[in-house]
């Protein structure tokens, strides 16, 4: 039942998204840059041989939380590529040059499809999410491949919604 509204929600998440792109900006860019994005993202990794760590930030926030990460880990694993996704307009459109990433995207609607079709492209070694950032569809997929997971710059307490119940 969770899954459900689960899904329910980010198909009207979905839908708000195309509507309010029709007036703003930010939306616009939102929804514009996840159309044919599996595709690109194809493209831009097809010759790369590189094992990949997929680091996954909501917005900007999240992404300067991560940063140090990002950069200590290029710095110690030079024949890593790293891959950078965005939830929002507001971290990809700020970040979408960074030096420290080799590719950066937003992040593909959470869809079981999508997310199986983006770690067959991508085919991460490690993927790390940078504080609340938890994807059903991209985590099961993740977690059945036996790819590792991290959650960084996460503060967990047991009256947070994901202990409760409906949290699942």
């Amino acid at each position: 039942m969770a899954l459900f509204f689960y899904r329910f929600s980010l198909l009207i998440y979905r839908f708000g998204a195309t509507v309010l792109a029709l007036f703003s900006p930010k939306a616009r860019l939102f929804v514009k840059g996840r159309r044919g994005l599996i595709d690109k993202i194809r493209k831009e990794l097809a010759n790369n041989d590189a094992p990949i760590v997929w680091f996954h930030c909501a917005s900007l926030g999240e992404f300067e939380q991560g940063r140090p990460i990002i950069e200590k880990f290029k710095s110690q694993f030079t024949n890593h590529k790293i891959l950078l996704t965005f939830f929002s307009p507001s971290g990809y459109e700020v970040r979408k040059n960074y030096e420290h990433a080799d590719y950066i995207f937003y992040l593909p609607w959470d869809s079981k499809s999508n997310a199986r079709k983006f770690i067959d492209v991508v085919k991460p070694g490690i993927a790390l999410f940078v504080k609340y950032e938890y994807w059903h569809f991209f985590i099961k997929t993740l977690k059945d491949r036996n790819i590792p997971i991290i959650s960084t710059s996460s503060i967990f307490r047991p009256d947070q919604v994901y202990f409760k119940p409906y949290g699942w």
